[in-house]
């Protein structure tokens, strides 16, 4: 199963105990993919489609939950995916799909259908905890988040724009910085950063995969943080030995110029030393010397080196 679909699978065995909450919620997957069917005789019916199961479990339970009566439930192959499933929630009682529509401000008390409800059902947001709860049912319908292990991307499918735009601004109230472009005559809704992500994962109430969202982000920065102390050290002993290289290269130049008798005794024992263990650090090599003296003191003795092989190179 996918990260998307492990979520939504811990999404689907959460109820609110509140009946607003739960109204948010319904009133997201209705609008997000509700069809509603009249009759000759002018009667309502009301049908979820999905092949998501685990969309499908919990609006059968919001709906029992909320107004005590349940969808017929059947199973058919897609037509165009012979190996997928299709989920079908039929509700055919005309007073109840009535009492459902109304509820969830996708018909007016008038009895009038409302084509995009959206903006309608701004009334059931007034909580912060009915938001969470009708970002949660949108995100059952048609969210996504891309394996934290490979890249941070999160994403709703809106078919409409006013749908898109009213998404756009509940993600703004819960302090998440979405964004919309159009794709494929659909607008998606998207964050891209991982600590953005994070928080929408906590806003919807998926503690589990947050968690583990949460884990990967730190063994990702434990990683990174160990391949920057390697490029570092790695850097270093790079410079090191390049350095040691061109005071070794001074040292044989100054020998066969002039031997290294010509050389101050504390240069000369510096010279024999760097020629003796050309691995060592300054540090190491401070260390070496008797008396023992800093990486100061040993830098200050291999600069004089240098500037003796210079001034012997440019005397030809």
């Amino acid at each position: 199963m996918s990260f998307s679909g492990e979520i939504k699978e811990e999404l689907s065995r959460q109820l609110s105990g509140s009946r607003h909450c739960r109204l948010a919620e319904l009133a997201a997957i209705l609008s997000g993919c509700g069809k509603i069917g009249i009759d000759e005789e002018d009667r309502l019916s009301l049908e979820v489609q999905t092949e998501n199961l685990c969309l499908a479990r919990k609006y059968y339970i919001l709906l029992k939950k909320t107004f005590e009566t349940e969808a017929v439930v059947t199973v058919h192959k897609n037509a165009y995916l012979q190996k997928n499933e299709v989920y079908s929630l039929l509700t055919s009682d005309h007073e109840r799909v009535g009492q459902i529509l109304r509820a969830v401000e996708i018909m007016d008390k008038d009895g009038q259908i409302r084509e995009q409800p959206e903006q309608d059902q701004l009334v059931l947001l007034k909580r912060e905890c009915c938001k969470r709860a009708y970002i949660r049912g949108a995100f059952l319908v048609s969210g996504s988040v891309s394996d934290p292990k490979k890249s941070y991307h999160l994403e709703l499918v809106c078919q409409r724009e006013n749908r898109a735009g009213v998404m756009q601004g509940i993600f703004e109230d819960m302090g998440l910085s979405a964004r919309v472009i159009l794709r494929k005559k659909a607008y998606m809704v998207y964050l891209k950063e991982g600590e953005q992500i994070r928080e929408f994962l906590a806003c919807i109430g998926a503690n589990r995969h947050l968690f583990a969202m949460e884990n990967v982000r730190i063994l990702k920065e434990m990683r990174n943080n160990l391949n920057r102390k390697v490029n570092c050290e790695t850097a270093n002993l790079g410079k090191t030995v390049s350095a040691a290289v061109r005071q070794i290269e001074d040292i044989h130049y100054i020998e066969e110029r002039k031997g290294l008798n010509c050389l101050a005794p504390g240069l000369r024992q510096m010279a024999e030393l760097r020629l003796s263990h050309p691995d060592a650090s300054m540090k190491e090599l401070g260390e070496l010397l008797v008396p023992p003296v800093g990486k100061s003191g040993v830098n200050h003795r291999l600069r004089k080196i240098s500037e003796m092989a210079k001034r012997l190179r440019r005397e030809g």
